[in-house]
């Protein structure tokens, strides 16, 4: 890259390009190429690039993939309450201790986040299972 485009595009770490890059799939509604996410980014990045990020996400299992002649086709492999639970339970899977993170996740609840995980849990869920 030239300095004139170094300056109109900074160098992003991997984590914002992989937000942004999983924001225009959630959005496009179908399964993208490298090149049509490429064009998506309006030159942000090269194709190279755009493969390079799009093979790490699906080896993360962010995303699944489809031929589409030459190429993959990419899509997300879910969707936002999805990834919002899955980094939830990478927390609670790093943490040696389940039963405290989950008290002091319950204890911060509001009344109606915690009767809707109430719901959510079924009619045994009072029970202490």
């Amino acid at each position: 890259m030239d300095g004139e485009t170094q300056r109109r595009h900074p160098k992003l770490a991997n984590g914002t390009r992989e937000a942004e890059i999983l924001a225009l799939l959630q959005r496009a509604g179908g399964a993208l190429t490298p090149g049509e996410v490429t064009e998506r980014l309006g030159g942000g990045l090269t194709y190279s690039s755009v493969v390079t990020i799009l093979t790490r996400m699906h080896d993360k299992q962010l995303l699944t993939r489809t031929r589409r002649g030459r190429a993959y086709a990419y899509a997300p492999a879910t969707d936002e309450a999805g990834f919002a639970a899955r980094r939830m339970r990478t927390v609670l899977e790093e943490r040696p201790d389940r039963e405290a993170v989950l008290a002091r996740f319950a204890d911060g609840l509001s009344d109606t986040d915690a009767e809707l995980l109430r719901q959510l849990l079924g009619p045994d869920s009072d029970t202490g299972r």
